[in-house]
């Protein structure tokens, strides 16, 4: 019997698709369910917020005495506060307020946190102690004693100054964070490699090392906006931040202990407005960390 030759096809190569490290990272981001969610909650009320002349027919200082205290209803959805204001287009005013103090003072922090965590995990030596040093006295300073000292001083804080305030009390966490990325770093092969063909400090930690660092920089960010915000809600639930009638979510809670019995949706919706914006940055840092992860392995259900 004669035998039959039988020709296997051989498959085509797929030709393989390269991708880079910002495309994987976006790729595993998009996985991270919460971080989504929180992306679309945030990016709702920042435009909402951005949008308000154009949202609200309502002024944020606008007074009306014969609607004091009127509960949600389809002209005001969110009811009115003790001078008749709306609160929805107070809340959407003091979203602009409150999230542009937190991304601009996390700015300023992450700036100074990061030079001084890259000089020190860089040089090391007497500069790595001398600048440690400093930030463990920064770290002795209590944080909300000095924001209140400073919204007394200055009889309740304006925008820069608060945001300079702020930045300027938070930075110590990043400078810690990428002190401990460039030590693991600065003496990898590929930083060695660096050095053996003349590449100058600068460009070794501008090019080699910070973009490896990036990740606890972005966690660090993002925590700290939250954290920003709710700092600039304390001082002026406590009268010492952003000045009436200027809005902003936390002197809308000033009198909101006082009012619970008689209108407490002037307590509730501020408060959602700040929680929502809280866990949704929370949820996002939560997603970008594991997305810039070189290590992270996403799991397919």
């Amino acid at each position: 019997m004669a035998g039959q030759a039988v020709a296997l096809r051989a498959p085509s190569a797929e030709r393989a698709v390269e991708r880079g490290q910002w495309q994987m990272a976006f790729e595993r981001f998009r996985m991270h369910r919460p971080a989504i969610a929180g992306v679309i909650v945030l990016g709702t009320l920042a435009l909402l917020s951005a949008a308000a002349p154009i949202v609200s027919p309502y002024g944020p200082e606008k007074n009306n005495l014969l609607l004091i205290y009127e509960g949600p209803s389809l002209s005001h959805p969110m009811g009115t506060d003790s001078l008749g204001r709306d609160l929805a287009t107070r809340i959407l005013y003091g979203g602009r307020v409150s999230l542009s103090i937190g991304l601009l003072a996390v700015t300023v922090a992450i700036t100074v946190g990061t030079v001084v965590g890259t000089v020190a995990g860089f040089y090391g030596r007497w500069i790595d102690s001398a600048l440690m040093r400093f930030v463990d006295m920064m770290y002795s300073f209590p944080r909300l004693f000095l924001l209140i000292l400073f919204g007394v001083f200055f009889k309740g804080m304006s925008l820069p100054v608060i945001v300079t305030v702020l930045g300027l009390l938070s930075w110590m966490t990043t400078s810690r964070l990428v002190r401990a990325s460039f030590l693991s770093l600065k003496n990898r092969e590929f930083v060695e490699a660096a050095r053996c063909i003349g590449a100058r400090d600068r460009r070794i930690i501008i090019r080699h090392i910070l973009p490896n660092s990036i990740a606890p920089i972005i966690v660090a960010a993002t925590l700290g906006i939250a954290g920003a915000i709710i700092a600039e809600s304390t001082l002026s639930f406590l009268g010492l931040g952003i000045q009436p009638p200027t809005p902003s979510w936390g002197n809308m809670l000033k009198d909101a202990p006082a009012e619970m019995n008689i209108a407490p949706w002037t307590a509730i919706f501020p408060g959602l407005a700040i929680f929502l914006a809280v866990v949704s940055i929370n949820f996002i840092g939560d997603g970008l960390r594991d997305a810039l992860d070189p290590h992270h392995v996403v799991r397919r259900a």
